[in-house]
């Protein structure tokens, strides 16, 4: 797990960048929902990618910045790497949504589109053949890890009673630092991973004792799925985690529905995989935290998802 005293030390980092945001109640419910898409990149990402940018060297960061992201961390980078003044460059998989491409070259991010086993390969590498520049990986790097944490320590502060906290996984790095900081503080609550049905990989780890290879077909929830816990993540989640649950994709889409009509709020697919399996009641009882990690949707497919449709 990350130490405490390195989440409470990038609290102090990103200061100034990521904002504090807010836990609302879902009326009638005991489910609770951390708003990490009201970030300035409508992702919890900027902590992270925040962190890591501002702990560099000058010397570090002389080439620039690289990343591999299908969007969320590569909008979280490229916000960190304009406001550090160095180039940033997103390795990104075909079949990320057009709303993400977009918001990463607004903010100055050069993206490199490749196929998806392509990409996968930058993630197990923390490089890119051809480009220079401090790899920032969006998943394994501890000092992003940290950043997400302090994600768990608003979340205590707000409700220092939570039973369980549900989180989207995505590659880990989520998951891994906010339970760092939940059990460092509150050892008795208990912390999830949730997957979606397509890909469920870290429940598939779970369930195998170590990670196996599942069947991963690209959804709507661009987010999360993938087809297999990376390895050098695995330590890191069978210790910082209680296990993990699976969404559906009608379930999370119905989420995302739900989101939108009762809280006012844009959640993409994976921002929406805590609170489709709280609303399941397979979290079980008392007080239920919902990590919702981004909002960043394609439209049409908001759309599709507003008119009571679960989209592919």
């Amino acid at each position: 797990m990350i130490p405490l005293a390195e989440i409470e030390r990038a609290r102090e980092r990103i200061a100034g960048a990521a904002i504090r945001t807010p836990l609302v109640r879902l009326p009638d419910t005991d489910i609770w929902l951390k708003l990490e898409n009201l970030q300035p990149v409508n992702s919890f990402k900027i902590r992270g990618a925040t962190n890591a940018i501002r702990a560099a060297s000058s010397v570090e960061l002389a080439d620039g910045v690289v990343t591999a992201s299908a969007g969320n961390m590569a909008q979280g980078l490229a916000w960190a790497a304009r406001e550090a003044g160095v180039p940033a460059t997103i390795v990104v998989p075909d079949h990320a949504p057009q709303t993400k491409l977009d918001r990463i070259e607004r903010l100055g991010g050069q993206v490199i589109k490749v196929p998806f086993e392509r990409w996968w390969q930058t993630m197990i590498e923390s490089r890119f053949e051809g480009v220079d520049g401090l790899f920032v990986h969006p998943v394994r790097d501890e000092l992003v890890m940290a950043g997400n944490g302090t994600i768990g320590l608003e979340l205590l502060e707000d409700l220092p009673d939570v039973d369980t906290v549900l989180v989207p996984f995505g590659g880990g790095g989520l998951s891994t630092g906010i339970a760092s900081a939940v059990k460092a503080l509150r050892p008795q609550v208990r912390v999830y991973g949730v997957d979606p049905e397509p890909g469920p990989a870290l429940s598939s780890a779970f369930a195998a004792g170590e990670p196996v290879t599942v069947e991963y077909v690209p959804s709507f929830v661009d987010g999360s799925g993938s087809r297999g816990v990376l390895d050098f993540m695995w330590p890191y989640l069978s210790e910082a985690l209680d296990g993990a649950y699976v969404a559906s994709l009608d379930e999370i889409a119905d989420a995302v529905r739900l989101l939108a009509e009762r809280i006012r709020v844009v959640a993409e697919g994976a921002g929406a995989l805590a609170l489709a399996v709280a609303l399941s009641g397979r979290a079980g009882e008392g007080k239920i935290a919902c990590i919702v990690s981004g909002g960043n949707i394609d439209l049409p497919v908001l759309a599709r998802i507003l008119t009571g449709e679960t989209p592919e």
